[in-house]
C-alpha cells in the first residue's frame, strides 16, 4: 500500500466509510495507529484529491479528515498537504480566494521545510485558482519558478503538466493559438510518457480551447477523439464527462433533438458510475433548454433535480442556476410570488459566491415579473437598482433593458416625457450593438411612447424599423436572458402598424400595406416556434438543394455563435471583449450571408423561404391564385376589436366587426354548450331542443359580430376564412344569421393565412392516382375500423394498412406519391409546446416536427381521430397544429376537426364527402355538401360541424380521375 502502512484494501474502503459518515466513527479512525502517520496523511490526501471531480462533498469531508489527521500526526509536511487539499477543495466549490489563501500557506510551508519539488507541485496546482482571480502576472511568476524545479529533475512528464495549466492561462487571456500550441506539446509527451488520466484532460482542454475558436467541427472531432481513448483505457469517469460536453456542443450548435439525446445519455452512464456532479449538470443544461422550447413543466423537474444534487454537494453556483429555472418556470405558470422567492434564494446563494453579475441581473428579472402582475413601484425600485449596477459596466445591453422596462413603467403611469428620456437612453446604449432582440423592443417602445404623446408619423417610422428587426430574428433563437421575455406577444408592433396604416381614409397604397403587416403577423409565430430546428428543416420539394443544405448550414453557425456571444456576456470581464467582438463581426456576417441563401432558394422552396425568414407572398402574387367566385376573409385583432380584411380578385377592404370582449363571451358559452352533448344520450334526449336553441343562440351572436358586417362583401360561392387568435377554434361555417348556417350560402374552407393558401393553391400535382389509408382501431373508437374499410373502398388504387402496420415507416414509403392520404388515429396534443403534439401510429408517435420532416404530394390528408385537429395560439396568431406540418410537407388540404368527435358520426361524414369527391373535385364543397348530407340524421352542429377543411380546395378545373377497388393490407 505504501501510504497507509499494512493496511489491506479492505480495511482501506472501511477507513473511507467511515471517515466519510462523520462523528464517532471518525474519531476512531482517525485513533488507529496504523493510520495515524505521515503516509497515512499522504494516503488520505491522494484519497480526498481523487475525489474533487467526482463528488466534491466527500472529497471535503476526506480533506477534512486530512487536516486532523495531520494535527495528530504533528508532520509540518502532513500540515501542508492539508492546507493543498483544502485549496483543491475550495476550488472545486468555486471559493477561489478562499482556494487561494490555502495554495499560498502550503507553498510557504513547504517553502520553509525546503521541499521544492513540493512547493512547485503547489504552485503548479494553484495556477488555475490564480487564473480566476485574474492573478496572470503571479500566476506566469509561479508557473516559471516550477518549471525551474522540473527541469533542474529532468522531471518531463510534470513539465507537460504545467504546460497543460500554462496553455490555460493562455486560454483565459484569449491567446487561443499560443494556448493550442501547448496544449498540443503537452498531449504528445503525455501519450509517450503520461497516465491515460493525463491524456484525456489534454484531449479536454484542447477542445474547449477550440470551442472559443467558435470551430465546432474540430472540438467535436476531439471529443470524440477523448470518448474513444477514454473507453480504451477504462476511464468511465471521463467517458461520462466527455459525453456531456458533446451534448452541450449539440446544445450550442442549436441541435437540441441531438442534444436531449445525448444528455440522456451522458445522465445514464454518469448514474451508473456514481458520479453525481455531471449527472447533476445534465439535469441543469436539460432543464435550461426544456425551458427555452417552453417544455416547462419537464424543465421544473429537471431543475428540482438539479437544486437537491448540488446541495448535496456543496456546489452553491450551480445551485443557485438551478434556482434562477424554477424562478422562470414559476413565472411561466404565473405563480409571481413563488418566481420573486425563488429568484431571491438564487441572488443570495450567487452573493455568498461573490458572483458580480447576477446578484445585480436578479432585480431585473425580478422587475419583469412585477410588472407584470401591476406591482409597479416595486418594479421601478428595483429597475434602478439594475440600472445603478450596469451603467457602471461594459455591459450597455443589460443597462438597456433596464431603461426599457422604466420607459414602460412610466408609460403605464401617464408619464410619456419620463418614458420617452428612458427609451432614447435605451437606444444610445445599443447602437452598434449586435443585439437584435433588444434593439426592436427598443424600437417598439419608443414607438408606442411616441404614439402615446400624438407624434403618429415619427411612431409609425419607429415601428417600421422595430419590424424589421424583429423579421430578422425569424427562424433562429435570438433567446432572451433566460426565457425572461419583455415582449412574449410580438404582434403588438404589427397591430400598431395596422392601426396607423388603416388611420383616417386609407387609400389603395396604405390599405395594401396594412394587408402585409397582417399576413407578417399570420406567420410570425410558427417561424418562432420552428426556430428550435430551423436548421434542420428540410426543402418542401422532392429536390433538396444546395440552397437549403446551406440555410442548414448557416443556421447551425449562428445558433453557435449567438450562443457563445449570451455566454460570454454573462462573464462580465473585460478580457472577452475581444472575443464578443470576433464573435458579433461573425454573426453580422453569418446573417447576410443567409439572407443572400434565402433569396436564393429556388421555385418549389417559396414556402421553406416563408417559415426560414419573412417571407409572405405579395399581395398581387395572392389575388393572382384566387379562382373567380372565392374571397378571404382575414381577421386580426386591433387592440380591443377585431377587423376583417376582405379580398378577392378586384378589391381589398377592411371592416370593424365585433369588440373582442363580447366575441370571445359568446365563443366560450359556445363551447360550453357543445361539451354538453359528451354528458351521454339520456342527457342530450332530454335537454336535446334546449341545448340546440343555446348553442344556435350563440352561433346567431356570433354571425352578428365576426360575418355580419362584412357580409355584403362575401359576393362569390367560395370563402377562405382566415382566423385569429381563439378564433381558430370557431367553426365559421356553422355561423347562423337567424335563417341559414353560412355553409347554406358558401362553401367554406381554411387557411393559416392568405400567403399559405396561395402557396398550397399553386403547388404542383405530382402525386399518382393512388392512396394510403392508416386505421388503428381500438376499443374505445370502434367504428373506426368500418370507416376505414369504407373510405378504401371508395378511394383510388388504395392500400389500407390496419393496426400495428399502420406505422409511419409506411406513411413515409407511400404517402409520398398518393393522392389521398386518410390516417385514422388518435392524436396527442401538448399545449405546452404543439411541436411536440403527434398523432399515434402502429408502434410510435409521428410529431409535428416529423411531420415537416416528410415528403408528402396529396391533394388531400384527412386526420380523422380524437385531437387531430386540435390546434394552439403561441405568442400571437399562427395557427399551431398537426395541420400546418402537413401542409408543409407538401399537401394541397388537410381534412381536420377542431374538436374530439363521436367516431360514428365520422365514419358517416367521411363516407359521404369522399363519395362526393367522386362527382366533383372541389373539396371544399364536397365537405358542405357531406355537412349537409349529416345533418338530416344529426342535426346538432356538434356533430356536423367540427370538419374543417385547410388550404386549397382543388375546383371544377381539375381534372378527375378513374376510382378503383382497394389493396387491403392488415388483419381483419
Amino acid at each position: 500500500m505504501g501510504a497507509a502502512g499494512p493496511a489491506t484494501a479492505r480495511l482501506r474502503r472501511a477507513w473511507l466509510d467511515a471517515l466519510q459518515e462523520g462523528g464517532p466513527s471518525e474519531r476512531r479512525i482517525l485513533g488507529d495507529a496504523r493510520l495515524r502517520t505521515l503516509s497515512g496523511v499522504e494516503w488520505l490526501y491522494g484519497e480526498a484529491i481523487r475525489l474533487v471531480r467526482v463528488d466534491v462533498s466527500r472529497a471535503a469531508q476526506l480533506a477534512r479528515a486530512t487536516r486532523l489527521l495531520a494535527a495528530r500526526v504533528g508532520d509540518p509536511r502532513g500540515w501542508a498537504l492539508a492546507l493543498r487539499a483544502e485549496g483543491h477543495i475550495a476550488f472545486a466549490r468555486g471559493r477561489y480566494e478562499g482556494a487561494r489563501v490555502a495554495f499560498v500557506a502550503a507553498n510557504r510551508l513547504f517553502r520553509r521545510l525546503g521541499l521544492d519539488l513540493e512547493v512547485a507541485l503547489t504552485r503548479s496546482a494553484a495556477l488555475q485558482t490564480l487564473i480566476y482571480l485574474g492573478r496572470y502576472q503571479q500566476a506566469f511568476s509561479w508557473a516559471r519558478r516550477a518549471r525551474d524545479v522540473f527541469e533542474r529533475g529532468g522531471d518531463r512528464l510534470r513539465l507537460a503538466r504545467l504546460d497543460l495549466n500554462v496553455a490555460n492561462i493562455l486560454y483565459r487571456q484569449d491567446r487561443f493559438e499560443e494556448a493550442l500550441t501547448l496544449y498540443r506539446a503537452s498531449l504528445q509527451e503525455f501519450r509517450l510518457r503520461g497516465k491515460p488520466q493525463d491524456v484525456a484532460v489534454a484531449l479536454r482542454n484542447r477542445a474547449v480551447c477550440e470551442i472559443s475558436r467558435n470551430d465546432f467541427k474540430a472540438a467535436l472531432r476531439t471529443y470524440r477523439e477523448a470518448r474513444s481513448f477514454c473507453e480504451r483505457h477504462r476511464l468511465p469517469l471521463l467517458v461520462a464527462e466527455v459525453d456531456y460536453n458533446i451534448a452541450y456542443l449539440f446544445y450550442l450548435r442549436g441541435e437540441y433533438t441531438r442534444a436531449i439525446e445525448l444528455y440522456e445519455d451522458a445522465r445514464r452512464l454518469a448514474a451508473r458510475l456514481g458520479d453525481r456532479y455531471h449527472e447533476a449538470l445534465c439535469d441543469l443544461d436539460q432543464s435550461e433548454m426544456f425551458l427555452e422550447l417552453n417544455l416547462v413543466e419537464r424543465g421544473r423537474a429537471l431543475a428540482e433535480r438539479a437544486l437537491r444534487r448540488f446541495e448535496a454537494l456543496g456546489m452553491r453556483y450551480e445551485a443557485a442556476k438551478a434556482l434562477l429555472f424554477l424562478a422562470v418556470a414559476a413565472r411561466h405558470d404565473r405563480d409571481a410570488s413563488r418566481s420573486l422567492a425563488l429568484f431571491s434564494r438564487a441572488r443570495k446563494l450567487f452573493v455568498k459566491e461573490k458572483n458580480r453579475l447576477w446578484p445585480s441581473l436578479i432585480p431585473l428579472y425580478q422587475a419583469v415579473v412585477l410588472f407584470e402582475i401591476g406591482d409597479l413601484r416595486r418594479a421601478r425600485r428595483l429597475s434602478e437598482t439594475a440600472l445603478a449596477f450596469f451603467a457602471r459596466t461594459a455591459l450597455s445591453g443589460k443597462a438597456a433593458l433596464c431603461d426599457l422596462l422604466l420607459a414602460r413603467i412610466d408609460l403605464r403611469t401617464g408619464h410619456p416625457a419620463r418614458a420617452w428620456a428612458s427609451a432614447r437612453r435605451a437606444l444610445r446604449r445599443l447602437e452598434g450593438a449586435d443585439a437584435p432582440t433588444s434593439i426592436y423592443q427598443a424600437f417598439y417602445v419608443a414607438g408606442q411612447v411616441l404614439e402615446a404623446r400624438g407624434q403618429r408619423l415619427e411612431a409609425a417610422r419607429l415601428y417600421r424599423r422595430a419590424r424589421a428587426r424583429l423579421e430578422g430574428l425569424r427562424g433562429h433563437l435570438e433567446g432572451e436572458e433566460l426565457k425572461i421575455a419583455f415582449f412574449e406577444d410580438k404582434l403588438g408592433i404589427y397591430e400598431a402598424l395596422v392601426r396607423l396604416s388603416l388611420r383616417g381614409r386609407p387609400d389603395a397604397s396604405r390599405r395594401a400595406a396594412a394587408f402585409s403587416y397582417v399576413e407578417e403577423a399570420k406567420s410570425r409565430s410558427l417561424a418562432d416556434l420552428i426556430a428550435f430546428r430551423a436548421h434542420l428543416l428540410p426543402g418542401t420539394g422532392a429536390r433538396r438543394g444546395r440552397a437549403v443544405r446551406s440555410v442548414q448550414r448557416l443556421r447551425e453557425e449562428l445558433n453557435w455563435t449567438q450562443r457563445r456571444l449570451r455566454a460570454l456576456q454573462e462573464e462580465d470581464e473585460s478580457r472577452f471583449r475581444g472575443t464578443v467582438r470576433a464573435l458579433r463581426r461573425r454573426a453580422a456576417l453569418t446573417e447576410r450571408n443567409l439572407t443572400v441563401v434565402l433569396r436564393a432558394t429556388g421555385r418549389g422552396q417559396e414556402e421553406f423561404r416563408a417559415l426560414q425568414n419573412a417571407g409572405t407572398l405579395r399581395l398581387g402574387a395572392i389575388r393572382e391564385t384566387l379562382a373567380p367566385g372565392t374571397t378571404i376573409l382575414e381577421y386580426m385583432r386591433l387592440g380591443d376589436r377585431f377587423v376583417a380584411c376582405v379580398l378577392d380578385r378586384r378589391s381589398l377592404t377592411f371592416v370593424p366587426v365585433g369588440g373582442v370582449a363580447a366575441v370571445r363571451e359568446h365563443f366560450e358559452l359556445l363551447k360550453f354548450q357543445l361539451s354538453k352533448l359528451r354528458l351521454g344520450a339520456a342527457y342530450v334526449r332530454t335537454f336535446g331542443t334546449a341545448l340546440e336553441a343555446a348553442t344556435h343562440a350563440h352561433l346567431r351572436a356570433l354571425h352578428d359580430l365576426l360575418v355580419a358586417p362584412a357580409r355584403a362583401r362575401l359576393t362569390g360561392s367560395h370563402v377562405v376564412v382566415v382566423p385569429h387568435g381563439f378564433l381558430h377554434y370557431l367553426p365559421f361555417h356553422a355561423l347562423h344569421d337567424g335563417t341559414a348556417y353560412l355553409a347554406d350560402a358558401l362553401a367554406v374552407s381554411y387557411a393559416p393565412s392568405a400567403s399559405v393558401y396561395a402557396l398550397c393553391v399553386t403547388k404542383p400535382a405530382r402525386s399518382r392516382n393512388e392512396s394510403l389509408v392508416l386505421g388503428l382501431p381500438d376499443a374505445a373508437t370502434p367504428h373506426i375500423l368500418g370507416e376505414v374499410r369504407a373510405v378504401a373502398a371508395t378511394l383510388p388504387n388504395a392500400r389500407l394498412f390496419l393496426g400495428a402496420r399502420a406505422t409511419r415507416e409506411r406513411l413515409e414509403e407511400h404517402g409520398s406519391t398518393a393522392r389521398y392520404v386518410h390516417i385514422a388515429a388518435h392524436g396527442l396534443f401538448r399545449q405546452d409546446n404543439p411541436m411536440f403534439s403527434s398523432i399515434r401510429l402502429g408502434g410510435s408517435e409521428l410529431s409535428l416536427f416529423d411531420l415537416y420532416q416528410l415528403q408528402l404530394s396529396a391533394e388531400l390528408v384527412t386526420l380523422s381521430g380524437c385531437g387531430t385537429g386540435l390546434n394552439v395560439i403561441v405568442g400571437g396568431d399562427e395557427l399551431l397544429g398537426l395541420v400546418r406540418g402537413l401542409l408543409y410537407a407538401g399537401a394541397h388540404s388537410v381534412l381536420g376537426t377542431l374538436w374530439d368527435v363521436n367516431d360514428e358520426t365520422t365514419a358517416l361524414f367521411m363516407k359521404t364527402f369522399y363519395e362526393r369527391l367522386r362527382t366533383t373535385s372541389d373539396r371544399a364543397e364536397a365537405v358542405r355538401l357531406a355537412m349537409r348530407r349529416l345533418r338530416e340524421t344529426h342535426p346538432h352542429p356538434y356533430h356536423w360541424a367540427p370538419f374543417v377543411l385547410t388550404g386549397g380546395v382543388g375546383g371544377p378545373g381539375d381534372p378527375k380521375r378513374n376510382l378503383a377497388v382497394p389493396y387491403i393490407f392488415g388483419p381483419d
